[in-house]
């Protein structure tokens, strides 16, 4: 059969050669490859200088690879920040807070340990307190002036029976309930206690004013001898006080005596002592008598 027309026989002659050629070309590189490994395990420093500068002209592109790393990095930290600064300074504030409210119960405790330990002095001494009390609420802003205690007749609390603070006198019980009671202020305007001056006894009358300070009129007229500073304590007399209750400091002298401000301030006291009223005539008759009477 005769060959068609459109055949070519240089073709595949081409192609044949182009294929040789490749082989020969891989032969080549192979021989050349393992001749270059023989000599590099052979001799390690022979190719130190083709190894360094390869190194030379790859160093740059590793530099900006590694500073392209850092940087993205950095932004990834600072998109993290970002997103999460809001919830952090959230915690700590709420961290804050707690610390600030433990920090305040904790000086809110030891005051109330120091009240209770100066309550205590006080129960120890005679006479004996009826009861131990919370006080409860105060008017302060009233004309007359009342406060609350938290026990009542289930205590043994009665009317007239005098309530006391670890800094002095609060004012005598008004009303009773069965646990609470009523408790009229010695800043009170129906309120007139007998006191005298700690240093020397001078007595006056302690007179409860509208804007939560009493006046002390001077039994005795004459030139006042009163001063800024001096301390008030209660009398004993007529009864229902005991001697001795710190009282008041005098703020003003006057012309027939002085205006002062009580030691005890119901609105910063939280615990009360209600004491047995005074009995002046049989506490006289407990004094031992005078040397050589009968």
């Amino acid at each position: 059969m005769a060959p068609t027309g459109s055949r070519r026989p240089g073709h595949s002659r081409r192609a044949q050669y182009g294929t040789f050629l490749n082989y020969l070309l891989a032969v080549a590189g192979a021989a050349a490859g393992g001749a270059l490994l023989l000599a590099a395990m052979g001799d390690a420093s022979a190719f130190s200088g083709l190894r360094t500068v390869a190194t030379d002209l790859a160093a740059p592109a590793g530099e900006a690879g590694a500073g392209a790393r850092a940087e993205s990095q950095s932004l990834l930290r600072t998109l993290g920040a970002f997103f999460t600064k809001g919830s952090r300074v959230a915690q700590l504030e709420r961290e804050v807070a707690e610390a600030r409210v433990r920090l305040v119960e904790a000086e809110a405790l030891h005051e109330e340990n120091r009240e209770l330990r100066a309550m205590l002095k006080l129960a120890q001494s005679d006479p004996r307190p009826i009861a131990s009390a919370r006080l409860i609420g105060s008017s302060s802003s009233s004309t007359r002036r009342f406060a609350l205690i938290g026990a009542g007749s289930d205590q043994g609390v009665a009317p007239g029976m005098p309530v006391v603070s670890p800094l002095g006198l609060v004012g005598r019980v008004l009303e009773v309930g069965r646990s609470s009671a009523r408790v009229l202020l010695i800043t009170d305007s129906q309120s007139i206690i007998p006191v005298r001056r700690a240093s020397d006894g001078i007595v006056a009358l302690a007179i409860g004013q509208p804007d939560g300070t009493v006046q002390l009129k001077l039994q005795s007229l004459g030139i006042n001898p009163l001063k800024a500073g001096d301390a008030f304590v209660t009398s004993g007399s007529g009864g229902l006080f005991r001697p001795g209750i710190p009282f008041a400091v005098v703020a003003k002298p006057t012309l027939d005596g002085a205006i002062a401000r009580p030691l005890s301030n119901p609105a910063s006291t939280d615990f009360v002592i209600v004491e047995p009223q005074w009995d002046e005539a049989r506490a006289d008759t407990t004094l031992p008598p005078p040397a050589g009477g009968q």
